[in-house]
Order: structure tokens, then sequence, then C-alpha cells
């Protein structure tokens, strides 16, 4: 039977991304948060959280973590990772043109034509990624695109102009384009990979707290840094934490759309859920606990299966400590590593859902052995 309260329960899950939660989305999504410069994204991370936990800890590289129950002995980590591709100023030519390396896997192909912000000690300088025109190219040898073609105009003559602005070798190139919802149900912006998966730990701990959940164990909600080049935030904050149990979240790709191939990616699309991984890192019994939680609150969901790795920090938090019950649940996602990365709104409202109905379910006296 129905009660009051379990109504008001279905009501909350419901509606779990309301207008304070887009705000954050978008304020959290609009700053820039690239590889090894995450820390004015965590500021803006932690300070949504700090209402429903209880401490914070922090590394020496910037992960954030937000604990509720500190001092219980049985550790549960939720996680997701902060840092957005991006680029770095490595060669500045006698006539103020910039070349870049990667700092993660950005995309070479898409930046013709696209603005950048450059991060300086004195602001952000504006550039674009400049292209020769169509009319000037050699239409029997169009020449793509390539790390080693792409530049940076920010309208300087010299390079002593350029560096007169503040711009050196090792600066951080970031794109500027901003958070939109696309027909209503759509989520669209650069860096959706992965600070949807810091949105989504973060709403995990307001229903927690907003439906007054007491958990039987320590909860860590993780937001790791520098995924993008290694999985190396997450592999140096499980040391600290030392989980017994770790569920994590990411993006994955939405195979639906022109140019994948799905036999060898698989099938997966926005719109029908979360995606939950199959994986030697992923641990058995934690992967059917989420997916019995899944078919008995009747959230839809998707599956995929790695071969190897999961790509994702799973495997650093998995492989850590002499071996981590861990798992993964993804969110699908259109166009990754581009600026109109996109992902569908009831999916990251069912990806929340799934973490907290699954949280509810752990038991820290059954622990989850293999052999179970």
């Amino acid at each position: 039977m129905l009660t009051f309260e379990k109504i008001l329960i279905l009501y909350t899950m419901e509606t779990i991304i309301n207008e304070q939660s887009l705000d954050f989305l978008a304020k959290y999504l609009n700053n820039a948060s690239p590889t090894g410069y995450e820390s004015e994204g965590q500021k803006i991370w932690m300070d949504y959280i700090k209402p429903y936990i209880h401490s914070f800890i922090t590394d020496n590289y910037g992960t954030a973590v937000g604990i509720i129950n500190p001092d219980a002995p049985f550790k549960v980590v939720i996680e997701g990772h902060a840092d957005e591709i991006s680029w770095y100023v490595n060669y500045i030519t006698p006539e103020g043109l910039i070349y870049v390396i990667r700092n993660g896997g950005s995309d070479h192909q898409i930046a013709p034509s696209k603005r950048v912000n450059i991060h300086t000690k004195k602001g952000i300088v504006k550039g674009i990624f400049g292209w020769p025109a169509i009319h000037t190219r050699d239409k029997g040898k169009e020449e793509a695109p390539k790390l080693e073609n792409i530049f940076i105009d920010c309208g300087c003559k010299t390079k002593e102009e350029v560096e007169a602005l503040g711009v050196h070798v090792g600066c951080v190139i970031t794109y500027p384009d901003e958070f939109f919802i696309l027909n209503e149900n759509n989520f669209v912006c650069r860096a959706l990979d992965n600070r949807m998966g810091g949105f989504m730990i973060a709403e995990v701990a307001r229903l927690l707290f907003e439906n007054k959940i007491e958990l039987p164990f320590g909860l860590y909600i993780t937001n790791s840094v520098q995924e993008e080049i290694g999985l190396r935030g997450a592999e140096m904050i499980t040391h600290t934490i030392k989980p017994n149990l770790a569920i994590v979240t990411d993006v994955c790709h939405d195979t639906t759309t022109p140019m994948i191939d799905k036999k060898k990616e698989g099938e997966i699309k926005c719109g029908d859920g979360p995606v939950i991984s199959y994986a030697p890192a992923i641990q058995n019994n934690v992967r059917e606990l989420i997916i019995n939680t899944a078919e008995e609150h009747k959230i839809p969901f998707q599956r995929l299966a790695s071969s190897r790795a999961t790509g994702t920090d799973t495997d650093a938090f998995a492989y850590s400590n002499g071996g981590v019950p861990s798992a993964l649940i993804s969110l699908p996602l259109r166009y990754m590593h581009t600026t109109v990365e996109m992902v569908n709104k009831h999916d990251a409202e069912h990806v929340i859902r799934l973490i907290y109905e699954t949280l509810k379910k752990v038991d820290p006296n059954k622990g989850f052995s293999y052999f179970d």
C-alpha cells in the first residue's frame, strides 16, 4: 500500500533535477576545469554539496571527497571525475601563431573555426583556431585537420605581442562553449564528460539528506581529478580512502548516431536509461546488486561489455588496495570530446535514482565476497 511518505519519495524521484540542480549544473559546466587545473570547479562542487555531508577531505592534486558518516569502518565510494579535455600552448611562431599539444583526448578535427580561452596569469586571452578559406585550398588534395597543422590566432603579428599578453608555452587552452538545453530534455555542453558524473553523485547526496536516509556505513562522495590522462586522481585517492566498495559513474557512447559500428561498439541509446557494464574490473556481486535494484524499482537500464578495461576510474578503484569490489554505471552521451556533448535529462535522473536506491541496499555486515 502506498503511504503518504512513499508517495512523497516517489514524487521526489520523478522530479530529481529541479531548478536548484540546474542552476548548479550550469555554473559547474560553464566554469573551466581542465586536467591539472580543476580547483575552481572543485570549489563550486564542494560548495554545492556542503549542506548534505558531514566533512570533506582533499588531496594534494585536487580530488575532493564529501563524507557522510566519516567514523564508520565500512567505506563506500560513489565517484565521478571533474576534469575536462583541453590543449597546451606548445610553440609560438615568430609571426605570433600558436601551435598546441593535447591535455587529454582533445579532438583535432573539431578545432578549426572554434573560439578558445587561453588561461594566463593575467587572465583569459581570447583566440581562435584558424583555418585556410575554402577558396584557397587545393580541391584535389584537401588537407584534413591534424595536430601538426591546427593553430591558434589571437590577433597578434609577432611572438613578442603574444608573450606580452601573458601567453607562454604551457598555458592551458579551453573552449568557452556554455550549457544549454536542447528540445526540453537534452543537456548540451562541452565537458559533460564527466562533470555530469560529479553532478549526479552530488544529487545523490542531496536526496539522501532530503529524505533523511541514515546509512549504516561511511559514504565517500568522490570527485576525482586527472581521469582524462590515465585515471590518475582515482588512483591516488583510493589509497587514501581505502574503500570497501566503489560505484563509479562516467559517460559512454550513444552508438545510434551516424558513423558508429554497433557490431564493434555495442548498441547504446540516449533516453533508454543508465548503462551497466560487464568487464573484468566489474565485480559480479556488486553488478548484480545494481541490476536487481534497477529491476525492483523499474528503473530502465542498458548493458555494455568491455573486453579488457572499462577505460574509466572503475579500473583504478578495482585494482587498488588488494582489490576493491567495484561497478560502473554509465550515462549515455552523444558526440564525446566535442563542444556539443549531449545527454538525456531522464537518463541522468535514472542514474541518480539507481545509485541512491542501490546505496540503501548495501549491507556492510554482508560485504561482497566473490564466492558468495
